[in-house]
């Protein structure tokens, strides 16, 4: 009698834990990406003024004069928006190091356009004064969303296929468990170091050629198969 009544309570637990999910089915981890081309329509660069002197003050009217030169000059150029960026002034201390002989300051100034022409025509004028640090060339917001949703999809595409494929190998249908999406695809930054300012008749448009950004989506989770 007692081994009826034990060999009941375990068919009860085996039937309750199967209602309730506990016994865990197969289930298999996938991943997989896809990539789509995006056009870097957005262009960002930073120009400096520096200047030393032995007075702060002096340094400081040298800098103000030339930024403010430059963001008059952007003015010309609608399609570019330019903006100041970060002022800074610190000590030039002689050579035993024991005492301050002049100051040296630097400003920048930003630049930002999706007219890769317009931009390159101003670096042009404004390399006679001032000198480039940087620029990066990128998506547009809107431009980068389109690729990614593009990718999306080819993604989502490329893991049920691979879903499918494992399945079909078991012998077994199948149904999405979880997905986790993400993305990635910024094209580095173009440095130039500390390019010096040239004479004002050498100045003519920086060459900027935009090219590409893959966008790339991934899509990674886990299927269940049934029994």
């Amino acid at each position: 009698m007692r081994r009826g009544i034990a060999a009941l309570v375990i068919a009860a637990l085996v039937i309750a834990a199967s209602a309730s999910g506990a016994i865990a089915a197969t289930t298999i981890d996938l991943a997989a990406d896809a990539s789509r081309p995006a056009a870097n329509d957005l262009a960002r660069a930073t120009l400096f003024a520096e200047a030393t002197s032995a007075s702060a003050g002096d340094a400081a009217k040298r800098v103000n004069a030339l930024i403010a030169d430059a963001l008059a000059a952007a003015k010309s150029h609608p399609r570019v928006r330019a903006k100041t960026a970060g002022t800074h002034t610190y000590p030039v201390y002689s050579k035993g190091g024991g005492r301050i002989e002049g100051w040296r300051m630097r400003s920048e100034v930003a630049l930002e356009s999706g007219d890769t022409a317009a931009l390159s025509e101003l670096l042009g004028k404004l390399q006679a004064t001032l000198g480039v640090a940087g620029i990066i060339l990128m998506p547009s917001p809107e431009t980068r969303k389109k690729a990614e949703d593009e990718a999306l999809l080819d993604a989502i595409a490329a893991f049920r296929e691979r879903a499918k494929l494992a399945a079909d190998a078991l012998g077994k249908p199948y149904r999405i468990k979880h997905l986790s999406l993400g993305s990635q695809g910024h094209r580095p930054p173009l440095p130039i170091m500390r390019a010096a300012p040239m004479a004002a008749m050498e100045a003519a448009p920086m060459p900027v050629e935009a090219g590409e950004s893959q966008v790339t989506v991934n899509v990674s989770g886990q299927i269940e198969l049934a029994d």
